[in-house]
């Protein structure tokens, strides 16, 4: 398994929660739980209801929409990351290319994080808005 700095380098590096603090991120460690998955093994199925998100902790991640490759992750990408927000389909699959060590984090856990620290909500805001903006610049001009 990961050591702890590990897993907060990787949280670190994770664009949903730039710029949190070390004590911060050590508390989104805290609420997740660390998996080992096997290569072939389906992380997300496009369309199932998501309830969690998954850091990659090592590990190769291929994520594919409607069967079309679209991205290939790696240690401190995270996928399934809206799940942390609603119950919503999830909108790609993502299967390990290679055995993987991973870090769970379920809705439940994460919201608990953010009443612990509400500041990070804002952060997360942030994170969001800049997202849409970006995306709205891709397909709008």
């Amino acid at each position: 398994m990961a050591s702890k700095q590990t897993k907060l380098d990787h949280l670190s590096s994770v664009s949903l929660f730039n710029g949190f603090s070390k004590k911060d991120l050590e508390k989104i460690a805290k609420a997740g739980d660390e998996i080992v998955m096997t290569a072939g093994t389906v992380i997300i199925d496009q369309g199932q209801t998501g309830r969690e998100a998954f850091v990659v902790l090592d590990g190769q991640v291929t994520v594919k929409r409607n069967n079309r490759k679209i991205a290939t992750l790696g240690p401190g990408d995270v996928v399934g990351e809206l799940a942390l927000f609603d119950h919503g389909p999830r909108t790609a699959t993502a299967v390990c290319e290679t055995d993987c060590e991973l870090l769970v984090i379920d809705q439940r856990h994460f919201r608990g994080v953010l009443e612990q620290v509400p500041a990070l909500t804002t952060k997360i805001l942030a994170e969001l808005a800049g997202r849409i903006r970006d995306m709205d610049r891709q397909y709008c001009g």
